[in-house]
């Protein structure tokens, strides 16, 4: 066993402008297209090279379908991204079947055919589709993964397949802060407006295919500024079919100077189970997918129970009572409970209508080095969410489709020791405590008395239109519109309050300027309007779209008198905040040059909100009723009238096909970021001053990428891309001003590289595929050094330069093997994955100030208990093993 935001729009006149929109759209019955593709093409005969007039063609085991028009061009309209079959049939002449037909989410799938005469009633030609290697409809940095390539690879959940795709720099896309991606669910999204980032961790046995947008997008999408990633999932098939994973591991490294208490391997360490099921329900038309799964993985920092909370030590005379029983306890373990469930019916012809939830349940501890000891003493996080909801798809006709959703989005953090704050066991340990001279500092007895609780409830309607208007031009239009109820903040809190004359530790749920939890309601709404034109390999894609949001909170009327507190200064009241709109041009180019080569560029403007947990925190003006000049400091204050951030991005590429099997694209950017969050200073009329969140930082990113991809030769696939890229601008977080102001440095703006700017990128991958044989893959990604500032400047009394030096660079190596065995009924895999090969201690982490190292320090006694922090390395060797299994 192991050892273990723009114009304001208060006026009546947009209101009216809005409500026109809304019924504009409402009449045309909107609804989606973004989580579904289209196949198009023509049927001609052979002999004659002529249009076939009336061809049907359908894809099997659907019923989607169209007949060929007067030029012999077809188009199949709202198709699920995923694997087809067509069948091709005319009177007189052979049915040809198409075979491995690809369809992404978004995108036109091409498929030409020629029939010959028939000779013999009922003769039938099989032919597979290879997809083409260059995809020239394509306006931006566009990158679609099928759940064939996600199984092969070494990749376990989305942030792993987003993390491989070129420009993405742990979840910074191209150059933005993180916080500037949309995730979305079947084309709505799952993002927590409190900070931007997914509400949901989505396993790849989920997954259908994932669409990873690096550059610009349509107007379709918004509330992102540098990506998005939509993930599409598997639904129910019309026969019942069993699938599931197992598979146990652990971390394994010699090095134990690095990584203590990591001396032996544990195959239960890691422990994953996974079980789908899907098929008819006995209902006509109507299938179910139903997935489950539980994972434990007990980390790779371990702390040992030398003490306990409640434990009372003299730390007058350095007395300290050992009481624990000296146990390895894992602090930086992980368990999840996640899993989906699906319901489609499609018994009226048109009409598809589908339940789907997709949930988590995780429970977690951070690690935290000073607790090695008191391993009880340290919180626990637990994290609830779902997305559920309805879809309904209509579709009217052959070229025209509507879609509705209705979301609910449901997230809850909380992290604490006890849940109940009157819990008796918080004041019988105490506060945690400490002695500098026993293990330098560690926490020999009570508790983190912290509590954190973060709660969102979402609400979705989407509605999106599909017109195929003519064979060259599709046409959609879309509305989203959003309400949440936030709530953050300390779900109680403990103080010292005199009783009897004593100082005694008492739980409050509320204090004076220390408020509990707090909570919004902001309101968010949307609109857009999209063309995708395509004349053969000419495609242009230009869209508007409209955003508005309400915070629905108030600001001082005058923030000079912020709580209406200065004597004989003008009065100051609570001002309700402005609804905040932005108009969001989008424009993109595909242009072919060869018949295997073609250029392509594209523009467009990008706004998303700041993560509102940071409009909202600390936006109470009335603590400041005692502010003055010189006086304490009472944080950075929220702003709940803040503007939306803005980018503008270019992106200019070429694509060629070298050969059948070998294509390239090269894809210049630049982004121009503004508005981004910041913090001002503003000054009262008695001359003391206040930090407030503001629109006022901003930034620049640009570069290229460079790929090079290999498909359809034997049973290799493989690419490879370079990604250079420059990230910078007047501070990496928007609290940077204020902590350069507090700690008496110059606060003004100055341009430096943002914390993320990891200049060059490279990733390798290959996968060799044989399923009667083996199949292997890799991952290789090699990057060079992120900025840090070191702690002595270069010139005489020079100050600390920002972000001056540089990390070192890293490569990180990861691989599957795995081998199949079929039997009568079931199809058995057999596979070993290890993550982090060459167990690499550091990638972009922590460093010491004065060395640029994880590993020395030049005042090795000054920072004692950072040379024996383990957390401050990279994650090591994980070798795993296991069997996966579907029924044929």
């Amino acid at each position: 066993m192991r050892n273990f935001t723009y114009q304001k729009v208060n006026n009546s006149k947009m209101k009216w402008i809005l409500g026109l929109i809304f019924l504009q759209l409402l009449s045309y019955n909107l609804t989606n297209g973004q989580s579904v593709g289209k196949i198009r093409g023509r049927v001609l005969s052979q002999d004659t090279n002529e249009p076939l007039i009336g061809a049907n063609v359908l894809i099997i085991g659907t019923n989607l379908g169209a007949a060929t028009g007067v030029d012999g061009s077809y188009i199949v309209l709202n198709i699920r991204p995923g694997v087809y079959a067509l069948r091709f049939g005319y009177v007189g002449y052979q049915t040809k079947i198409i075979e491995n037909v690809i369809v992404n989410s978004d995108q036109t799938t091409t498929i030409n055919v020629t029939l010959e005469p028939a000779t013999l009633i009922g003769q039938e030609v099989i032919v597979v589709a290879k997809k083409p290697i260059v995809e020239f409809n394509q306006t931006s940095t566009v990158v679609s993964i099928n759940k064939d390539d996600i199984t092969a690879l070494p990749v376990q959940n989305l942030k792993d397949i987003v993390n491989l795709q070129a420009g993405v720099i742990d979840g910074h896309f191209r150059g933005g802060r993180l916080g500037e991606v949309q995730y979305q669910i079947d084309g709505v999204s799952i993002t927590n407006p409190y900070n931007n980032s997914s509400i949901l961790e989505i396993d790849r046995s989920l997954i259908e295919e994932v669409q990873v947008i690096s550059g610009t997008f349509d107007a379709k999408y918004g509330q992102a500024m540098s990506g998005i990633v939509n993930t599409v999932l598997k639904s129910g098939s019309e026969k019942f079919i069993l699938s599931g994973e197992i598979y146990g591991g652990d971390y394994f490294t010699g090095d134990i100077k690095r990584y203590p208490n990591n001396y032996s391997y544990s195959p239960i360490g890691i422990q994953n189970t996974q079980i789908s099921l899907s098929g008819p329900t006995g209902l006509p038309k109507t299938t179910f997918f139903l997935s489950g799964r539980r994972y434990y993985n007990s980390g790779y920092l371990f702390g040992k129970r030398r003490f306990s909370p409640f434990d009372k030590h003299d730390f007058e005379k350095k007395k300290f009572t050992i009481s624990g029983d000296s146990k390895l306890v894992p602090l930086n373990y992980r368990l999840e409970w996640s899993g989906q469930g699906k319901v489609l019916n499609t018994s009226i012809s048109g009409i598809q209508i589908s339940y789907q939830n997709i949930f988590n349940y995780i429970k977690a501890k951070n690690y935290n080095h000073s607790f090695r000891f008191n391993p009880d003493g340290i919180k626990t996080n637990y994290t609830t969410s779902f997305s559920h909801g309805i879809s309904f798809v209509h579709t009217l006709s052959s070229r025209i489709f509507y879609k509705l959703n209705l979301r609910q989005n449901y997230f809850l953090y909380e992290d604490y020791v006890y849940k109940d704050l009157y819990d008796p066991r918080y004041l019988e340990a105490g506060p945690a405590k400490g002695d500098a001279n026993y293990e330098d500092g560690a926490i020999v007895q009570g508790v983190d008395l912290g509590r954190f609780k973060q709660e969102t409830h979402s609400y979705l309607l989407k509605g999106e239109l599909a017109w195929q208007a003519t064979n060259s031009d599709y046409i959609e239009s879309g509305f989203e519109f959003q309400i949440s109820k936030i709530t953050f903040g300390p779900p109680g809190f403990f103080i010292y309050t005199s009783i009897g004359g004593v100082e005694t530790l008492q739980p409050r749920e509320q204090y004076p300027k220390m408020p509990g939890l707090r909570t919004y309601h902001p309101l968010q709404f949307a609109a857009y309007l999209q063309d995708r034109i395509e004349w053969n390999d000419l495609v242009v894609r230009a869209g508007i779209r409209l955003e508005l949001f309400d915070a629905r909170a108030t600001i001082p009327s005058d923030l000079q008198n912020p709580a209406n507190s200065i004597t004989d200064a003008p009065p100051s009241y609570p001002k309700r905040t402005s609804m905040k709109n932005a108009i969001a041009p989008r424009l993109g180019f595909s242009f072919p040059l060869t018949d295997r080569t073609s250029v392509y560029f594209s523009y467009g403007h990008f706004y998303q909100l700041p993560g509102l947990g940071l409009l909202y925190d600390n936006a109470d003006y009335s603590i400041l009723d005692e502010l003055q000049a010189g006086g304490i400091s009472y944080g950075v204050m929220g702003n709940p009238d803040l503007k939306p951030e803005k980018t503008i991005q270019y992106e200019f590429g070429y694509k060629q096909a070298l050969s059948e099997f070998f294509g390239t694209q090269v894809s210049f950017f630049y982004k121009d970021i503004r508005n981004l969050l910041g913090v001002e200073f503003v000054d009262t009329y008695t001359a003391a001053s206040y930090g407030r969140f503001t629109n006022v930082d901003f930034g620049k990113a640009y570069g290229f990428t460079i790929s090079l991809y290999q498909k359809n030769l034997n049973y290799i696939t493989s690419s490879i891309d370079y990604t250079l890229q420059y990230a910078f601008g007047n501070s990496s977080d928007p609290r940077e001003t204020a902590n350069r102001a507090a700690a008496g440095k110059d606060p003004r703006p100055r341009t430096i590289p943002f914390n993320w700017d990891q200049r060059h990128t490279l990733n390798i991958s290959l996968i060799y595929n044989n399923p009667s044989l083996i199949t292997f893959s890799t991952i290789l990604k090699m990057g060079s050094g992120q900025p840090y500032t070191p702690e002595i400047g270069t010139g005489f009394g020079a100050d600390l330069e920002t972000n001056s030096s540089r990390k070192k660079s890293f490569v990180l190596v990861d691989l599957r093997i795995e081998r199949m065995f079929s039997f009568q009924t079931f199809n058995f895999t057999v596979f070993s994955r290890i993550i982090n090969l060459f167990n690499n201690h550091f990638v972009n982490g922590f460093v010491f100030a004065n060395t640029g190292s994880p590993d020395y320090s030049l005042t090795p006694a000054v920072h004692r208990s950072a040379l024996n922090d383990p957390s401050r390395f990279f994650e090591p060797r994980r070798i795993e093993f296991g069997i996966s299994f579907n029924s044929k």
